[in-house]
C-alpha cells in the first residue's frame, strides 16, 4: 500500500470492528480524564441533593442540626454520598475552614500488598469512594485543587491520634472497621465549631468477630440528646434493586 493510501485510510471518520461500525474521534487530544472536562460537563442535575427515602430525609436532618451523627445501614443507602454532600455545601457556604476525610486502610478480604508514594498516594486506594463522591458535587478540578492546598485533608484513623479538629467537616467513613478504642479515639476529636460524621454498616465489617466498635458505641451514645444515630433500613437502598433483595438472603 502507498503512503497516500495509508494516509487516506488514516484520516477515515470511522472504522469497522466485526459487524460494528464505531465513529472515530476527531480531537485526537481527547482523553477521558482531561481535566477541561470538568468545565464542559453539564451538572444541573446534582446542584440539589433530594432524598429518596424517610431515612435519607432523617439523616440529611440530622446532619444539619447535629454536631455529631452516626449513620448506620446496609450498602447502598447512601451513607457516604449524603455526608460528602453535606460536606461540601458547608465548605461552599462558608461555614467551614476544612473537610477531612478519614477511612481504615483495611482490605476488603485480599491484601493490597505494599503501595508506594506518598502518605495521600498511599491512601488513595482506600479513599476512592469519597473522592468519587467528592468530585460529583465539587468538580474533579475543584478537588484537586483543594487537597493541593489543604483545604480537603486526607487523615489516616492511625494519624489522629492528639488532634483537635477545628472549623472543620469530618467524615469518618467505612467505620464498622474500626476497634472500640479508635472510634473513642476518633470522635474525641471533636473540636469547635466542628461537624462529624461516622458512617457504617456493623454488617460488613471485616474485622474478626467481636472487634468491630460500630455497633456498640452507637449503642452507648444514642441515649444522648445532643448526639445523632440514624439506622437506615433495606428499603433505604437507592442502587440497583437487586442489592437490597441479595441483602436480604445473605
Amino acid at each position: 500500500m502507498s503512503k497516500k493510501s495509508r494516509k487516506k485510510n488514516s484520516n477515515a471518520k470511522s472504522f469497522r470492528g466485526g459487524n460494528v461500525i464505531h465513529p472515530s474521534f476527531e480531537d485526537q487530544n481527547w482523553h477521558p480524564l482531561d481535566e477541561d472536562i470538568d468545565n464542559r460537563r453539564d451538572k444541573k442535575y446534582i446542584k440539589t441533593v433530594k432524598p429518596r427515602s424517610d431515612g435519607q430525609g432523617q439523616l440529611m436532618k440530622a446532619i444539619n442540626d447535629f454536631n455529631l451523627t452516626l449513620a448506620m445501614g446496609p450498602a447502598g443507602t447512601g451513607k457516604t454520598y449524603l455526608a460528602i454532600s453535606a460536606a461540601a455545601e458547608a465548605l461552599d457556604k462558608g461555614e467551614v475552614e476544612r473537610v477531612i476525610l478519614s477511612r481504615p486502610a483495611m482490605e476488603a478480604g485480599e491484601s493490597l500488598g505494599y503501595l508506594p508514594g506518598d502518605l495521600q498516594e498511599k491512601m488513595a486506594p482506600y479513599l476512592r469512594p469519597l473522592y468519587d463522591a467528592l468530585g460529583d458535587r465539587m468538580g474533579g478540578k475543584r478537588v484537586r485543587q483543594f487537597i493541593e492546598d489543604g483545604t480537603i485533608e486526607i487523615a489516616p484513623i492511625g494519624f489522629m491520634r492528639g488532634r483537635t479538629l477545628n472549623n472543620a467537616f469530618v467524615v469518618i467513613d467505612e467505620a464498622q472497621n474500626c476497634t472500640y478504642g479508635q472510634l473513642k479515639m476518633i470522635l474525641s476529636r471533636l473540636g469547635w465549631h466542628s461537624t462529624m460524621v461516622v458512617t457504617g454498616d456493623p454488617e460488613q465489617s471485616d474485622l474478626l468477630d467481636g472487634m468491630s466498635g460500630l455497633a456498640d458505641i452507637a449503642g452507648r451514645l444514642e441515649p444522648l440528646p445532643n448526639i445523632a444515630v440514624c439506622r437506615l433500613k433495606q428499603e433505604d437502598i437507592v442502587r440497583h434493586p437487586l442489592v437490597a433483595e441479595m441483602l436480604d438472603v445473605l
